[in-house]
C-alpha cells in the first residue's frame, strides 16, 4: 500500500468522522427544540448500554474453577460503589479497571 493511498484513507475517515460529530448539532442546532423521542433516549439508553456492558463482562465467570469469580465480582462492587459515592465514571471505571488488572495480574495469577 503506498503512501497516498495512506493518506487518502485517513483523509476520508477523518472528513466522515467529522461529518457524523457535527451532524446532530446540524439537525438541532440554533434555537429548535429537541424531540420527545430523542430526549427519551438520552435519558434511557445509557444506563441500557451499560447494563448490557456488566453481562456481557460477567457472563463468562465460572464459579467452579480459578479465581471463582472473586476478581470480577470485587470490581464491579468497587466501581458501582465509586460512582454512588463520587458520581464519576472514569474515576469509577478507571479505578474499577486497575483494581480487576492487578488482582489477576497479582493477588490471582496462575
Amino acid at each position: 500500500m503506498s503512501t497516498i493511498h495512506s493518506l487518502a484513507i485517513i483523509a476520508v475517515v477523518s472528513v466522515c468522522t467529522v461529518f457524523l460529530r457535527a451532524f446532530p448539532f446540524l439537525i438541532f442546532g440554533g434555537k429548535k427544540e429537541v424531540p420527545q423521542t430523542v430526549q427519551y433516549l438520552g435519558k434511557v439508553l445509557p444506563p441500557a448500554i451499560m447494563t448490557v456492558l456488566v453481562v456481557y463482562c460477567l457472563k463468562g465467570i465460572s464459579f467452579l474453577e480459578g479465581s471463582r469469580g472473586i476478581p470480577e465480582i470485587f470490581s464491579v462492587l468497587l466501581v458501582a460503589g465509586l460512582h454512588l459515592w463520587k458520581k464519576n465514571i472514569l474515576l469509577s471505571i478507571g479505578l474499577g479497571t486497575v483494581c480487576y488488572m492487578v488482582l489477576i495480574q497479582l493477588v490471582f495469577a496462575a
